[in-house]
Formats: structure tokens, C-alpha cells, sequence
């Protein structure tokens, strides 16, 4: 059974012994998901989180397609499978009577292959106790009721004096320190790092964990009578896996700003046939203004921002949890690298500069989807839409520094250096395997196509690539894929691959 969302998380931890490599401040989904890419590459890691407990409430509730194809590398997606579902059906309500089902996704026919076709629903709670697992079965430490109170750099170090409940203090001095601690981020205002954006005219809302009776669970339930909500759907119920529960979205007007669990019962009867003693348990509510917003930098000297704490998303198209998760995916591998292979430091720069550029483009598209909301108008065709936009599995870092593409004469749709690498099956021994499942683990792979691979050292991983459908969409040639997936050197000769091994820490 899952663990209640009001327990969970309430191992608090103990503050960690030894030295430490990695200081992750903040042990939501973003900086869970960092320790633990971080803890498997053989990095000391520690997390601290300010609260008693890991956040209890199901807020980011969507995995997306690449968001899964991380978390399964990093070894939980079972787990999550276990935890989680497909996404309902949308059931109208007009009136107090149904009014027709429609889909709010549908897979994008045209989207790159992947083992995990669809979003996959698991609550925000349960994702972070999952993660948390796997962290304390990896060894990572995590140490509640700590807070950072400051934090003062080097060019060797960081200095982080840490808070506790208890009133007492005590300074830990790290190589690295990672900011995950949500857009009101206290590393992020110790570094004086501005976030820059606006409202956009964004409606407030109320998103709240309610039991209700008499409402079926094969629905995601959404009512529009409400003459206000001009398309954007006046509430909605979803049914979420592996519980009793419900997240409630409503849009939010003055008389909820002071958001009680009384208030949150009146507004489900207010604006449903639900009774308000329908509701016979309200587990967590919040009431929120959404903004975008992008810091100004997502790195400084020694110390990173990452998740929340670097970008603030309106919950537009299920965005904001999955574009943190592949922040910490991105940077993890990278600060293995400089701590465990003496890879330069300068590795660490390619963090911001593809992250950022990411990370505006999400932001862009959570505010429009935000806008154009959840209602059955449109149909099937809006349905597609927002499934096509949504999976990330398209983001790529074609203009990274990290991206190095030799081959010449492409055609216009060719797979490139930068590109996630297509997820299809590649011959083995046993049989076809899917690529992505072939190349789990930390480490980097050469993929050689049509080609003799060359020697290389024995923290690269070689996969022969015989003829068939991945063969056809890389081409001939060596390629080279980072530990988080994405292509970062494409060349037809093999003096390229020792300069860019250089590059990342890799050599004899």
C-alpha cells in the first residue's frame, strides 16, 4: 500500500558524516532526482530539506515521455509504473448531469519513439518518497528540518552554514552546492540572483488533496458551468493512483485567497452538484498566483540553481515538475565528471547554457497552454496538440558546446549531434533490445554504425550497431551519447572522438 501523504518523508536523517562532494539544498522531486544520479557515479552527497517532512501534497502530478526515460535510468521507474496510471478520461458535468467524455491528451503519432509513449500520473508526494528510496538504497543521506542560512565561496569551496529546528548551527564546506529549494529559493537570494518575468495576466488558483464520496474514479471530472470561467474549466476533480484522494484545480477568485479546508469544501459546492459534506477529507490546499519567471543566471562560481529555484512555471500542460527533473539529469552527469574523472571545470559552463535556453522555451509553453486551459472544445484536434507539445521528447542541444557534428551534406530531418538519441531496438545476442535500455547506467556509449569502433577507455561502453531501424536514422558513423541520452559527438572519423573524451574527462 502507498504510504499516506501525510507521513511521508517523516524519517528525518541524521546530519552526515564525512566528507561531502555534493550539497543539494532541497529534497523535492529536482533535488532527489540530482542526489541520486549523483550518489551512483560514486559523488558524497548530502541533501538538506527546511521542512519536517518531504512535501505532502500531489501538486506536479504528470510524468511526461522523456521525464520517465530519465527517472527509468535512474532506476525508479518501476516503481512509479507501480504507483501511478494513465490519465483518465475527462468527464463534462453541466448542470448536474454528465455531459459527454473527451480526451485531454493523445499520443503525438509523430513524436520520437519511446518506450513510455504516454504521460504517466503519479502524485507529486509519492514520485519524491520513490526517489527518496532509492537514494537511502544508493547510499545518499537526507537530512530534514535544516535549512541553509548562508553561504560564502572560494575558488576551492563552498562554505554553507547550515540551520536547525533545534536552534543550533553548523558550517559545511563542499566542493559543489545545488540550489533546489523552490522558487522561493534561499540560495538563490544569498547569491543576489534575479528572477526576471511577469504574470502575464495568469489567473490564480486553488489546487487542494480531497476525499470525496459519491464521485467515480474512472474520470477526470470537470464542470463549466460557472459564466466566469471563459474556457478554462471552473473545476476540475482527478482522480489520482493508488489512493482515496483527488487534486482539485479551480480557478480561484478573492473569497478563496484565504484558503481553509472549509473553504475548499464550499467552492466544491458551489461550483458542482457535489454536497460540501461530500467532501469528507481535505488533506492539503494551496492557493497560488502563477508567474513565469527565469533567473538571470543558473550558475555562479561554485554553486548552481536548479528546478524551481532557476524557473517558475504556471502548472500549464504538466511542465514544470518534468522540465526540474531533467535540470538534475543534465547537471548530474556533468559534476560526476569533474569530481570523479578531473574532467575541466569549464564542463560545468554547458549546465547553463542548455538548460536555460530549455528552460524559457517551457516557460513559453506552460503560459500558453495555462491560457488556453482544459475544455472539451476543440476536441480531438486540441487533444493532439497538446500531447505533440508536451512530451519533451524533442528538446535537444544542437547549439550546445557539447554538441560537436562532423558529417556533412544531412538532409533536412537527419538525426544530429545534440539530439536525443532515437530510442529503437538494436540487435544483441538475445534478440532486438530498445536502445535506451541497452545503454542504462552512468556511463557514456559509442554507438558504431557501419563501422569498426575504436578503442576507448573502459568508462565508455561499445555498441555495435547492426542493420535495421536504428541503423537507417543515424546513418554510418560513430556517435558518441552522453549519460543523459542526448548525442554529443557525430562524426565519420575517429580522430574526433579522442579530442572530445578529452573534453569530458574521458581518457586512458
Amino acid at each position: 500500500m502507498p504510504t499516506d501523504p501525510q507521513h511521508a518523508g517523516a524519517r528525518r536523517g541524521a546530519p552526515v558524516q564525512g566528507a561531502v562532494d555534493v550539497l543539494v539544498v532541497g529534497a523535492g522531486p529536482t533535488g532527489l532526482a540530482l542526489a541520486c544520479d549523483l550518489v551512483r557515479r560514486g559523488v558524497r552527497t548530502h541533501v538538506v530539506e527546511a521542512g519536517e517532512r518531504l512535501f505532502g501534497g500531489s501538486r506536479g502530478k504528470s510524468l511526461q515521455p522523456r521525464t520517465q526515460e530519465a527517472l527509468d535510468d535512474l532506476g525508479v521507474m518501476d516503481a512509479l509504473r507501480a504507483a501511478g496510471g494513465p490519465f483518465p478520461p475527462m468527464q463534462t458535468w453541466r448542470d448536474g448531469r454528465r455531459d459527454g467524455t473527451w480526451r485531454l491528451l493523445e499520443q503525438d503519432p509523430g513524436a520520437p519513439v519511446s518506450r513510455f509513449p504516454e504521460p504517466w500520473l503519479v502524485p507529486q508526494w509519492r514520485t519524491q518518497e520513490i526517489l527518496r528510496d532509492r537514494l537511502l538504497a544508493l547510499g545518499g543521506t537526507v537530512e530534514h528540518g535544516t535549512r541553509l542560512a548562508s553561504l560564502h565561496q572560494t575558488d576551492r569551496h563552498v562554505l554553507a552554514e547550515l540551520a536547525h529546528d533545534d536552534g543550533s548551527r553548523r558550517t559545511l564546506t563542499v566542493p559543489y552546492l545545488v540550489g533546489c529549494d523552490g522558487g522561493r529559493s534561499t540560495v538563490r537570494d544569498a547569491l543576489g540572483i534575479a528572477m526576471k518575468g511577469e504574470d502575464g495576466g495568469l489567473h490564480p488558483a486553488v489546487v487542494a488533496d480531497v476525499r470525496i464520496r459519491g464521485l467515480d474514479r474512472d474520470h477526470w471530472h470537470i464542470w463549466l458551468d460557472d459564466p466566469d470561467a471563459r474556457g478554462v474549466g471552473s473545476l476540475l476533480l482527478c482522480p489520482l493512483p493508488g489512493t482515496d484522494d483527488f487534486q482539485l484545480n479551480a480557478r480561484a477568485d478573492d473569497e478563496v485567497r484565504d484558503l481553509t479546508p472549509e473553504a475548499v469544501r464550499q467552492l466544491i459546492a458551489t461550483r458542482t452538484h457535489l454536497p460540501a459534506d461530500a467532501v469528507t477529507d481535505v488533506l492539503w490546499h494551496s492557493y497560488y498566483e502563477p508567474r513565469t519567471a527565469l533567473a538571470e543566471r543558473f550558475r555562479d562560481g561554485r554553486v548552481f540553481l536548479a528546478g524551481d529555484a532557476a524557473h517558475a512555471h504556471p502548472p500549464g500542460g504538466g511542465q514544470g515538475l518534468n522540465i526540474s527533473v531533467q535540470d538534475a539529469y543534465n547537471l548530474g552527469w556533468k559534476l560526476g565528471q569533474v569530481l570523479r574523472h578531473h574532467a575541466p571545470d569549464a564542463l560545468l559552463d554547458s549546465y547553463e547554457a542548455e538548460r536555460r535556453p530549455a528552460a524559457a522555451h517551457v516557460l513559453e509553453l506552460s503560459s500558453r497552454l495555462y491560457r488556453t486551459g482544459r475544455s472539451p472544445e476543440g476536441g480531438s484536434e486540441k487533444a493532439r496538440d497538446r500531447g505533440r507539445l508536451t512530451h519533451l521528447l524533442s528538446v535537444h542541444y544542437r547549439d550546445s558546446a557539447l554538441s560537436t557534428e562532423t558529417r556533412e551534406r544531412l538532409a533536412g530531418t537527419a538525426v544530429r549531434a545534440g539530439d536525443r538519441v532515437p530510442d529503437l531496438p538494436c540487435g544483441t545476442e538475445d534478440g532486438p533490445r530498445r536502445l535506451l535500455e541497452l545503454m542504462r547506467g552512468p556511463h557514456f556509449t559509442l554507438l558504431a554504425v557501419d563501422r569498426t569502433p575504436p578503442r576507448v577507455p573502459p568508462a565508455v561502453v561499445t555498441i555495435r550497431v547492426p542493420d535495421g531501424e536504428l541503423a537507417e536514422a543515424l546513418g554510418a558513423g560513430l556517435f558518441l551519447v552522453r549519460p543523459d541520452g542526448h548525442i554529443g559527438l557525430a562524426t565519420q572519423d575517429p580522430a574526433h572522438l579522442d579530442r572530445y573524451l578529452a573534453k569530458v574527462g574521458l581518457t586512458d
